[in-house]
Formats: structure tokens, C-alpha cells, sequence
């Protein structure tokens, strides 16, 4: 069956809910200038207060000027804040007490300490790899989380430098140390220098106080690897606007628009819409299920995930039907479907839309997210504009007033990104009036009540 790509963009962005109060949030944001590139830091004083102090003292002494990563473990942490570039020692103020409250994340600087002395933490630091949180919060009280990454370009420098060879210098203390050359001296700028920290211009940082999957498709607190979700908050962005052609390159969504970008769960999200209140973003197609943070960064300064209001569920599959909430009549919430001409589905109760209910027999076109991944599995399900048609995985079923009803066609959309199509026909028996609509994925029940107009 022909569909209208127009038809499903303009239904997607009929409705954005409102936006919810939040306040300012002031931040601190540094800068490690390095001899592999830069590393912007958001601290967060306000989850660490004494350490983020501990660190501003040596910061503000020079104390980590030529100092060098001393220490480099695959897929695990980067560390550094103890040696100058001629390994000489840097002086050490009194320990500081462990303040561990977020987990050690992708992309967030954590303190180091002694083993079995939670309150030894001094000079030393490490950047977190991967997602540690099942180690390191749980051994020697947690370690404590005092910043993150702030931007996609420092991230890329945390991972180059993680990239490079190591050596086994003295087979103790710089047994993994991460050096340029592998058949150079390990000296001077074969090794890996932090050249200057400083302090960037304070400037109000992100604000994140609520995250919802698409509104226009159930708007819940659950969502799905490849699906949409709604940021809400405050200083997320300085301008308004969606994703458009020139946004996308060789097919592929943009990370960044507008100077803001998103990460859910440390993977980097696809920027649909950006607004001060509000930002749209698909969430990557391997993100692991659980719950996630989310983290805008914007001006260079990253939003604190530390609150339970920026973060949000992840399930494998999360399925919604497009039904905005201009859809919703005297506390009746009417699915937004189509007839094959494109003409919307309607009794003429929802507003601007002329009566053209569904007829018994006939096929009628839904539209959904959160669905998975589908086949052949070369057409993307994110991230992408869909070079093709391609079916679902999961076994999608529909019923109509209570009887099941056939799915010729379930799968993404051609020329969309992450956008689902469900070909469906109407029983034969359907009545007249308000139908009801549920759909099984996987045997399991879409949470969504919905509506649809019959003859």
C-alpha cells in the first residue's frame, strides 16, 4: 500500500506538550588542555561540594599544569593528577572525605583513593571509560563522581587518549602509562600531558527536570533503544527549531544542532528539535535497557543527572501509536490513523478534522516508534533515514473493537527516521461507533488506551 511520508511528519509534530517550570542552574566548567586535545569538565558541586573544592585548589595552584595521564586501562578508566611530566610527584593536600553519591559512568571524573580508605582521595583522578557503576560504586564506599565530560569533542579526546599504546616502564606504578610512540622515549611529548587547566567563563548551565517518550506517542516514563523522547528543562538550548535536509549528512541524523547536544546512557543521541524549554532527540539503537541517564550539553556546559527527573526507563521495546493530544475528545484519546488516500480518520468530533470513519474491511494505515529492530537488518532503525521499506521483528498484533485483526505490513518507513507503518484492516464485523484499538507486541499490551472512529 502507498503511504505519505508528508502525511506522517505532520501528524508527528502536530503537538509538543507544554513545558514544564524549572529553575536556573548555575555551573562550573573547566578546561584540561592537553597534548592529545581538550577535555571540557562540567563540575558538580552540588553532588560533590568538597571534592569539586579539593580539585579547584589544586586546579588554582598550577598543581596540574605538566602534569601527565600516568595511567591508561582498556575499556576501563584513564587516570592522571599525580605526576609531573619528569614523574616527579605532585605535593599532596590532606585527604578529602568521600563524598560518593553518582554512579561512574561513561564520561564522568571520579576520584582515586587507597584501597580500603574510602576518605584517602588527594590529588589523583580518573576518567571513566565505560559504564562502571557495577564496580566501582559498589567497592571501597564508591568513588566519588566530582564532574563529567561536558561535550561530544571532548569525549572523542577522553577516547583517543585511551586509545594509544601503553608502557610498562617500571613495572609498578607506571606499568600502563599511555605514551604517542610506542618505539620513542618515554619522555617529554611522548607522553600524555595535561599542559594547563583553567576555569572556562561560568555561564547557566542546562537544567533538565523531566523526560518523556514522544508525547505524540504515549508520552510515558519508558522508552525503547530507537525511539523519541522529550526534554524538558531550562537553558537547553539558545535557539528553536527541528532537524532539516541540510542538518543530515549522507543520510545520517545529526548529534548536534545548534550547539546542543544529548546522551543517553554515555551514547550520544539523535538531535531532532531544539528549543530554551525543550529538546527532541532518538535515542541510540544500542542502548541497554534499564534506567538511563539523560545529560543536554549546550554552551559547552552538561546538564547534572543526578536527579531521578533526568533519567528514563529503557525496555528492549517500547511500542506507541501516533496520537497527539489534539486527538483527545471529551476524555477519549482517538488513535491518529489514515485512510490509503491519506485522508485522516475522524467522526468529526477532533478539531479541524471532517468526519471519514473507517469502513468494515477496508486497510488503514497507523504509525508508531519504539518498535525495534526490523529486517533485512541493513536498513537502520535510528540514527538514519531508512534507505527502504523493512518489517518488524516483533510480532505486532492489532485488534479492533475487540477482535484481532489482520497486519498485512508492519515495519519502518522508508525516507523516515525510526517512523513505523502498520497496515491493518479493519474486521469485517466492526461496529459502528468508537472502536477500541490495542496492540500486542510480543504478546505484551501497549499501554496506550485509544480510540478509533468507525462507520
Amino acid at each position: 500500500m502507498k503511504f505519505s511520508s508528508g502525511f506522517a511528519l505532520a501528524l508527528a509534530a502536530l503537538v509538543f506538550s507544554l513545558p514544564l517550570s524549572a529553575q536556573t542552574s548555575g555551573g562550573q566548567l573547566i578546561r584540561m588542555h592537553t597534548n592529545a586535545g581538550d577535555i571540557d569538565v562540567q563540575l558538580l558541586p552540588t553532588s560533590a561540594p568538597a571534592t569539586v573544592a579539593n580539585f579547584l585548589n589544586y586546579m588554582n595552584r598550577g598543581a596540574y599544569n605538566n602534569s601527565i595521564f600516568h595511567r591508561s586501562v582498556t575499556n576501563f578508566i584513564i587516570q592522571g593528577g599525580g605526576f609531573k611530566q619528569d614523574f616527579s610527584a605532585i605535593s599532596q593536600d590532606p585527604a578529602v572525605k568521600n563524598e560518593y553519591s553518582l554512579s561512574n559512568t561513561r564520561g564522568t571524573i571520579a576520584m582515586a583513593k587507597l584501597g580500603n580508605d574510602p576518605n584517602s582521595a588527594t590529588n589523583q583522578w580518573f576518567f571513566n571509560l565505560g559504564d562502571n557503576s557495577g564496580n566501582l560504586d559498589n567497592q571501597n564506599g564508591g568513588f566519588t563522581v566530582f564532574g563529567r565530560v561536558a561535550n561530544p569533542a571532548s569525549l572523542a579526546v577522553m577516547d583517543k587518549i585511551a586509545s594509544l599504546p601503553t608502557n610498562n616502564k617500571d613495572s609498578g606504578t607506571f606499568n600502563q602509562l599511555p605514551i604517542f610512540d610506542s618505539l620513542a622515549n618515554i619522555s617529554g611529548d611522548n607522553l600524555v600531558t595535561v599542559i594547563s587547566v583553567t576555569q572556562l567563563n561560568s555561564v547557566d548551565a542546562p537544567m533538565v527536570q523531566a523526560v518523556i517518550s514522544a508525547s505524540a506517542f504515549g508520552g510515558s516514563t519508558t522508552t525503547a533503544p530507537g525511539s523519541y523522547i522529550e526534554i524538558y528543562g531550562q537553558n537547553l538550548a539558545g535557539s528553536t527549531r527541528g532537524w532539516g535536509a541540510a542538518d543530515f549528512k549522507n543520510g545520517n541524523a545529526p548529534t548536534q544542532l545548534d550547539g546542543v547536544a544529548v546522551s543517553v546512557g554515555g551514547r550520544n543521541a539523535y538531535v531532532n528539535f531544539v528549543s530554551p524549554n525543550q529538546v527532541n532527540v532518538q535515542i541510540s539503537p544500542s542502548l541497554a535497557a534499564g534506567s538511563q541517564p539523560v545529560i543536554v550539553t549546550y554552551n559547552g556546559q552538561a546538564s547534572d543527572a543526578s536527579s531521578d527527573t533526568s533519567t528514563i526507563n529503557v525496555k528492549p521495546l517500547a511500542g506507541g501509536l501516533l496520537a497527539p493530544l489534539s486527538f483527545k475528545v471529551d476524555g477519549k484519546q482517538y488513535v491518529a490513523a489514515a485512510h490509503a488516500s491519506g485522508t485522516l480518520i475522524s467522526n468529526g468530533k477532533i478539531p479541524g478534522v471532517a468526519a471519514a470513519p473507517a469502513q468494515p474491511g477496508e486497510t488503514i494505515i497507523f504509525y508508531g516508534t519504539g518498535f525495534g529492530p526490523v529486517t533485512p537488518n541493513s536498513v537502520v532503525f535510528a540514527g538514519a533515514i531508512a534507505f527502504s521499506a523493512a518489517r518488524v521483528n516483533a510480532n505486532v498484533q492489532f485488534k479492533i473493537g475487540g477482535t484481532v485483526a489482520k497486519v498485512p505490513f508492519a515495519g519502518l518507513i522508508a525516507g523516515l527516521v525510526g517512523v513505523y507503518q502498520f497496515n491493518v484492516i479493519v474486521p469485517t464485523d466492526a461496529a459502528s461507533g468508537d472502536l477500541t484499538v490495542e496492540v500486542m507486541v510480543n504478546g505484551d499490551t501497549l499501554p496506550q488506551t485509544l480510540y478509533l472512529p468507525g462507520r
